[in-house]
């Protein structure tokens, strides 16, 4: 049996943050539905038919992305979406601040209020990177990617990594 180096647990850990983020975020807008609502409202990006879903909806897509990332299920389509959705909120901020409008970003619900400016664009910015990481390099460690046999196109990689290790002994 294969031992697993730092470089793997590292990887797990970063899909844990990624999954913890997401995770904390879902959950506490659907704690308050109608209060994500009012955030998503004051944006006022969406067409007011599509503001209600969208702000229904947002909330249970990261909770199940979060699920996705914890449980290591299709690890780099989840990130790679993750990664979408923070550029979708960096650029929703960015744009609320360039019109000078005086908003709670909502990104945490009412678990945390912070005002949009330049901190919540720069962390949000931050919080996209364990996704980011994960997109690139996915953490197989503790998957069900790995348990599965879903290894995407890390495949090769990871029959190469084995092969060497065979071979050394």
């Amino acid at each position: 049996m294969r031992r697993s180096r730092p470089v793997e647990w590292a990887g797990l850990a970063t899909r844990l943050a990624a999954a913890g983020i997401w995770l904390a975020a879902g959950i506490a807008k659907v704690a308050d539905l109608e209060q994500f609502r009012t955030h998503v409202h004051a944006f006022a990006l969406l067409p007011g038919a599509l503001e209600a879903p969208f702000a229904y909806a947002l909330p249970f897509v990261e909770v199940a992305l979060g699920l996705y990332l914890a449980v290591g299920l299709l690890i780099r389509p989840a990130a790679l979406f993750g990664c979408f959705l923070m550029v979708v909120f960096v650029a929703a901020m960015a744009q609320a601040l360039a019109r000078g409008l005086t908003l709670d970003c909502g990104c945490f619900g009412s678990l945390a209020q912070h005002k949009i400016g330049v901190w919540t664009i720069l962390r949000d910015a931050a919080l996209g990177l364990p996704s980011l990481a994960l997109a690139i390099r996915p953490a197989r460690l503790a998957s069900l990617d790995r348990r599965l046999g879903l290894l995407g196109g890390d495949r090769d990689r990871q029959v190469g990594d084995e092969r060497r290790t065979l071979a050394r002994g």
